[in-house]
C-alpha cells in the first residue's frame, strides 16, 4: 500500500510538472497539445511504450458526452502519425488506468483512422476519447503467448470446418459463400441508400454461436451500435464485408467462419473461443453520409 501511495503521488507530481491548465474544466493540457483527465490510477510503474500490445476499452464522445463509438480493442501501439496523436495519449497510461482525452477531430479521423469526419463534427472541433487499459504485453510476450497458443490448438481449424459444414447441411443453407468465406442471407429488403467508407452507420445486431446461444445483442440492450464505416478498430472483418453489401433499412443474416470473426485467438474478452464460426443478424437502421474531401486518401 505504501508503494502504491508513493507511486500515485509521483505520477501526479510528474503530470502536473509537465502540463498546464486546460481551457476545459477538470482537464490539463499536455505539451503535445491534447487535453487529458486521469480517471483512475494503476499500480504499475511502467508506462505503455511503442511496440506494446494493449487491450483497452475505448469510447469516442462529443464534448457533451454523447457516445458515438465504444468497444474493447487489442492494439499494437505504433509510432504516432502526428504530434499529439492518440498513440501519445496511450503512452501516458499504465496498466489498469483510465483517462479521458480531448483531441482535435480532423487529424484524428483523417490521419489516424484515414476516414472522413463524422457528419456532426467539423475539422477544428474537439471531441473526447475515453480509454481504460485492461492489459499490456510487450512484443516478445505477445509473440511467445501466440506461438504457445497456436501449438496447443493446432488441430482446431479442421474441427471448425467440420462443425460449420454440418451446420450448413443441417440448416439446408443454399447460399454460396463469397471468396472470403462469408455467407449472407438477405431477410428484409432496404431502400436504395448504400454504404461508403466514411459514412456513419447505425446498426442493430444479434450475435450467436452455431448452437443458437446468444453472446451479444444490441436489440436486447435497446442500444443500437453506431460507428464510421471503413475505419480501423470498429468491427470484425466479416461484418465489414457484409455491411458493405447492404442498404439502409435492410436486414440480413451473416454466417462468418472464424477467419472473418475472431480468428485463431478468439475475442480479447474470452467470450468467443478460438476457431469459432459465428452468426450475426444485422439491420442497417440509418446511414449518415460522410463529408467528401478531394484530399481524402483512398481506402
Amino acid at each position: 500500500m505504501k508503494h502504491f501511495l508513493l507511486t500515485t503521488v509521483t505520477v501526479l507530481a510528474l503530470l502536473t510538472a509537465c502540463t498546464k491548465e486546460s481551457k476545459y474544466a477538470g482537464y490539463n493540457e499536455s505539451p503535445k497539445g491534447f487535453h487529458y483527465k486521469l480517471l483512475s490510477i494503476g499500480e504499475s510503474d511502467e508506462k505503455i511504450k511503442e511496440g506494446d500490445f494493449v487491450t483497452a476499452d475505448i469510447s469516442y464522445l462529443t464534448l457533451k458526452d454523447s457516445v458515438f463509438f465504444e468497444g474493447r480493442r487489442k492494439i499494437n501501439l505504433v509510432q504516432p502519425a502526428y504530434t499529439g496523436a492518440i498513440e501519445d495519449c496511450f503512452k501516458m497510461l499504465r496498466n489498469n488506468e483510465s483517462a479521458s482525452f480531448i483531441l482535435t477531430a480532423e487529424p484524428f479521423f483523417k490521419n489516424t483512422l484515414q476516414s472522413d469526419l463524422p457528419p456532426f463534427l467539423k475539422e477544428d472541433d474537439d471531441f473526447k476519447v475515453n480509454i481504460t487499459v485492461i492489459d499490456i504485453q510487450t512484443e516478445d510476450e505477445f509473440e511467445k503467448e501466440k506461438q504457445a497458443f497456436l501449438n496447443w490448438i493446432n488441430d482446431f481449424g479442421d474441427f471448425e470446418k467440420v462443425i460449420l459444414e454440418q451446420f450448413i447441411n443441417e440448416e439446408k443453407i443454399n447460399a454460396s459463400p463469397s471468396s472470403s468465406g462469408l455467407i449472407m442471407l438477405p431477410l428484409v429488403k432496404g431502400n436504395e441508400k448504400t454504404i461508403e467508407p466514411g459514412d456513419t452507420i447505425t446498426i442493430n445486431y444479434e450475435g450467436r454461436f452455431l448452437n443458437g446461444k446468444f453472446f451479444d445483442s444490441t436489440v436486447r440492450r435497446n442500444q443500437p451500435f453506431q460507428f464510421i464505416y471503413g475505419t480501423e478498430w470498429q468491427v470484425i472483418k466479416g461484418l465489414e464485408e457484409g455491411l458493405g453489401k447492404m442498404h439502409e433499412g435492410e436486414k440480413a443474416l451473416f454466417i462468418l467462419p472464424s477467419e472473418l470473426a475472431f480468428g485463431q485467438e478468439g475475442s480479447s474478452t474470452g467470450i468467443i473461443p478460438p476457431f469459432t464460426s459465428l452468426i450475426f443478424e444485422v439491420e442497417i437502421v440509418q446511414i449518415s453520409k460522410g463529408i467528401k474531401d478531394n484530399k481524402q486518401p483512398n481506402l
